[in-house]
């Protein structure tokens, strides 16, 4: 499915299958597309081009059915401040057609499930950036729905509640057999969490696996240099390397027992500011398909202005 906006393509012809239990991540950087993705599989916007199933549902056609399947959390919290976390849960409930002699029991189910059963009598404008989340997660959840979207689940987190909630993450899929679709600009996220990741730059899917495979197709470690007088034609050809790569303003290399070459390799490349060795990771791996590292400066934020221009809409 793909999606445009004039002659900005937001999303472009992407492909991909998931299984129910799965972790399936959509890794990439701000404007890549990730959140364009789920916000179609969402019914929140409609492709403009191929189509989607979620749960066996089309997106397009049958709209109401996929929103009673999916649990969403968005990336900016949605709760309402002026009500209670137990009340936004209720709120939700009846908004979702929960049973009237099943709403307590849930409620108090998913609270439970984010430990948030003692402040759920509170205002949500008291609680924190990570019980907000917790809470958002919970609501998600209320429905029980078969598939549950997650973009950027931990955005701003301290990494104590990260881990938390990649904790709930994890046992949401194995033990209630929920198939969860996440974006995500962190690697450590993507690498712990998912069974499979699509990487996304640029609307397309430049590659999709088992993180620790992905990992694997670059084999050995990453040395990671910065010098003005190196000579890649030094480089290429010697058979413990298996890929070179400029980026960013360094060199990249995959070496097969780095610690044995990297002598060898700092002769041959002359004077050097800075070297890094480290195993191999989901960054190398998307610096790999890419040739640039995920930031924020593209941003999500200059490909929703130019959306909402081509909308007629203001921010």
């Amino acid at each position: 499915m793909g999606k445009t906006y004039g002659s900005l393509t937001a999303v472009d012809n992407v492909s991909f299958t998931i299984g129910a239990g799965e972790i399936f991540g959509l890794l990439g950087p701000n404007g890549a597309g990730k959140t364009t993705t789920l916000s179609m599989l969402a019914t929140l916007l409609k492709p403009t081009s191929g189509m989607a199933l979620v749960n066996g549902y089309d997106v397009s056609r049958d709209s109401a059915k996929v929103r009673k399947s999916i649990g969403m959390v968005f990336q900016e919290p949605s709760s309402d401040d002026i009500l209670t976390g137990w009340e936004n849960l209720y709120a939700h409930a009846l908004m979702f057609g929960v049973p009237r002699r099943e709403r307590r029991e849930r409620i108090s189910r998913v609270l439970r499930l984010v430990n948030m059963e003692d402040r759920a009598e509170d205002l949500v404008k008291k609680y924190s950036g990570g019980m907000r989340r917790r809470l958002e997660l919970a609501r998600g959840l209320l429905h029980n729905p078969r598939i549950l979207l997650l973009d950027e689940p931990t955005l701003g987190l301290d990494p104590q509640t990260r881990e938390h909630i990649w904790e709930y993450i994890e046992d949401l899929a194995k033990t209630n057999n929920v198939t969860v679709i996440l974006t995500t600009h962190y690697m450590d996220e993507a690498d712990r969490l998912c069974d499979r990741v699509a990487i996304i730059d640029h609307g397309k899917i430049v590659a999709l696996d088992n993180p620790g495979r992905l990992k694997a197709q670059l084999g050995g470690e990453v040395v990671k240099i910065k010098s003005q007088t190196i000579d890649l034609g030094k480089l290429r050809g010697l058979d413990f390397i298996s890929s070179v790569k400029q980026a960013d303003g360094y060199v990249l290399l995959t070496v097969q027992k780095s610690s044995m070459h990297l002598q060898d390799i700092l002769n041959r490349v002359g004077v050097v500011e800075s070297v890094e060795v480290h195993p191999t990771t989901l960054n190398d791996v998307f610096l790999h398909y890419t040739g640039h590292e995920i930031r924020d400066e593209s941003g999500e934020g200059g490909t929703m202005e130019r959306i909402a221009q081509y909308e007629g809409r203001s921010r």
